[in-house]
């Protein structure tokens, strides 16, 4: 009888938590949201105003699925809503760095003149590549992240997603997003999904430095108080990712949503886009490569998850991505990469499946990569080198598990051989035959 009645109070207990937390994480986000169109960094307002009701539920019912059933009784009130990072376009000092001259603007603007958009089959044409974006150049993430190491803070105020998050204003005026995350998981993922699409050849993220809340760090002297306010832990390892100024929402393009065939190498198809359109969708198929491997959930796959309560899911702006003026996309906040991935994988994993499916077409530096990770079995080793050899704090955050590693490797061995599978569908077909 004790049994039962202790059975009985953990399990009233455990539907108590969970009504705190359906209760708590909309309202934490309204106040997120309201703090937002009160005041933005930089004087500008919000690019967004709020969303429906209906999100309300679907962000609170998603955050709960992210956390594994074990650890939601022990994350109470902290457990936070989902991460996002609204930029205005005032806010911010730098803006993002942009490949070519005034002529190559006017080749992405217009209609396809150059040549097929295709090369090889299921690889995006030479002449694309040119005009693809540069994004964020390793010569300027190193000098980013050496400034950012050194430089001190001097303003932190709210921003950059998530209550935990910060925007921290350096002294020479320059800005980041400083994440201190519910755990150290987060800024795992987000660092070392970083350092994947920097192993991969994608520059469409911010640059990113490590740096550590000590006492005694003169970086973080003036801003001390508001530190010991936020009860942030000493010593503690925050990841700092450069603040990009005049960005906007960005919608899933049309042949990346539900109803759609998929992105396929069929020439009557992709002759009908701009360049424009073209160079998107090249920047798409390195998205989906790269949150496959890392298995992020917290943006397409988390649209995909809620459409079947929101069917227009797909029309409104993607989770935790942006654009510049030009239409360069910048993926931001990959906190749930890697590390956070991985552990709730099977709740997630046939989502990222339909995702991979959808595409069929590929950068062909980034294949080449994740062709010579395939057959040298050794992404664990080079992932680790170009973390350690680029990051000093590398040792104190730590690194994935050995199984974290194994899957990872898994990962890229069905990445691979998908695209071998498209290569085998797609080599025979004639320019203007589609593929059934």
């Amino acid at each position: 009888m004790r049994a039962v009645s202790a059975n009985l109070f953990a399990l009233l207990l455990l539907c108590a938590l969970a009504s705190v937390f359906y209760v708590w994480n909309p309202l934490e986000e309204r106040l997120e949201r309201h703090k937002r169109r009160i005041s933005v960094p930089g004087g500008g307002s919000s690019l967004h105003t709020g969303l429906p009701a209906a999100d309300l539920s679907a962000k609170t019912f998603r955050t709960l699925l992210a956390v594994p059933a074990a650890q939601r009784p022990h994350l109470g009130a902290r457990l936070e809503a989902h991460n996002r990072t609204v930029q205005s376009a005032s806010a911010g000092s730098r803006h993002y760095h942009e490949n070519g001259d005034n002529k190559r603007s006017e080749q992405r603007g217009g209609p396809v003149k150059l040549g097929s958009p295709l090369e090889d089959g299921v690889f995006w044409g030479d002449w694309l590549e040119d005009l693809r974006p540069v994004g964020f150049t390793e010569e300027y993430a190193q000098e980013w992240r050496e400034n950012a190491r050194t430089h001190r803070v001097v303003k932190l105020e709210p921003g950059c997603g998530r209550i935990s998050n910060r925007l921290a204003t350096f002294a020479d005026g320059t800005k980041a997003c400083v994440r201190y995350g519910i755990n150290a998981d987060q800024v795992q993922g987000e660092t070392l999904t970083y350092y994947l699409a920097t192993l991969l050849g994608i520059t469409n993220l911010p640059p990113l430095a490590l740096s550590q809340l000590s006492s005694d760090s003169e970086q973080w002297a003036a801003v001390r108080t508001r530190i010991n306010g936020l009860q942030w832990s000493d010593r503690a390892v925050v990841s700092l990712t450069e603040w990009v100024s005049n960005l906007t929402g960005v919608v899933t393009p049309a042949p990346l949503r539900q109803e759609s065939a998929g992105l396929r190498p069929v020439l009557e198809e992709l002759r009908n886009k701009t360049t424009a359109e073209l160079l998107e969708l090249m920047q798409w198929s390195d998205l989906i490569i790269l949150d496959y491997l890392s298995a992020n959930f917290d943006r397409l796959v988390s649209n995909l998850f809620s459409l079947q309560w929101d069917s227009r899911v797909m029309e409104r702006d993607t989770n935790n991505l942006l654009k510049t003026p030009r239409g360069d996309l910048v993926f931001i906040d990959n906190e749930a990469g890697l590390v956070h991935g991985f552990r709730v994988l099977n709740m997630w994993e046939k989502y990222h499946s339909t995702v991979l499916s959808s595409v069929c077409v590929f950068r062909k530096r980034t294949t080449q990569r994740v062709a010579e990770l395939h057959r040298r079995r050794d992404s664990r080793r080079r992932l680790l080198e170009l973390y350690r050899d680029s990051e000093p704090l590398s040792v104190e955050l730590g690194f994935l598990s050995d199984e974290h590693a194994a899957v990872l490797q898994d990962r890229i061995d069905r990445l691979y051989k998908h695209i071998l599978h498209c290569k085998g569908k797609y080599s025979e077909l004639s320019p203007s035959q589609p593929a059934q």
